[in-house]
């Protein structure tokens, strides 16, 4: 599979398990510290428009990557975001554009910046889904590619302050599947949270 293609099934899986919240789960607690179910799917469709619009040569301009002010509904937020971003990255030679993206002040081939989106929804479909006591089902192929993307973001501590992306990188034991692995890389402790990985 290619990677849009691995990218479409990691948001697919995002949307289901973002669906699956109820009233009552959107204040609860995730493992992105100090973050609530209902911020980070927030977060999550801000980044659907944020990198839908670098795939149609937009994604230096700071408001579409901004959260929208109503969260009234945000699985319906979610989801219509996330059919934008399958939408723009389906749009013939996205690959070989380059995308702006505002966030990391920089420009990148379409390939890197999608294992980018990639890795972010593999994570946080899982950071969602632990926090409603669910589990995922994504394949080793989508899992495979994000630990190959989790494996190349930089460690080095300015990169990994607080407010950053991704909290510092945590030991990976011997054995872990590629799940706690990518996990782990990324500052996520799966032992922490009751679904196991």
């Amino acid at each position: 599979m290619d990677l849009v293609e691995l990218d479409r099934i990691a948001v697919r899986e995002a949307v289901r398990v973002v669906d699956l919240a109820r009233e009552r789960d959107w204040e609860r607690d995730t493992p992105c510290a100090g973050w609530t179910v209902r911020r980070l799917v927030a977060h999550m469709t801000a980044q659907h428009h944020g990198f839908a619009a670098a795939a149609r040569g937009a994604g230096g301009e700071a408001e579409h990557w901004r959260e929208r002010e109503d969260a009234s509904d945000p699985a319906l937020a979610h989801r219509v975001a996330a059919a934008d971003v399958l939408a723009a990255f389906a749009e013939p030679g996205v690959p070989e554009r380059q995308f702006t993206l505002f966030e990391l002040s920089g420009s990148f081939r379409g390939r890197t910046a999608i294992g980018f989106h990639l890795v972010d929804y593999v994570v946080h479909a899982w950071d969602v889904a632990v926090s409603l006591g669910t589990g995922l089902d994504l394949p080793d192929e989508v899992l495979g590619a994000a630990l190959a993307v989790a494996r190349r973001v930089p460690t080095d501590p300015a990169a990994r302050a607080e407010g950053s992306a991704f909290a510092a990188a945590l030991d990976v034991p011997e054995g872990a599947a590629p799940l706690a692995k990518t996990l782990r890389l990324l500052g996520r402790a799966p032992e922490r949270w009751p679904t196991v990985v």
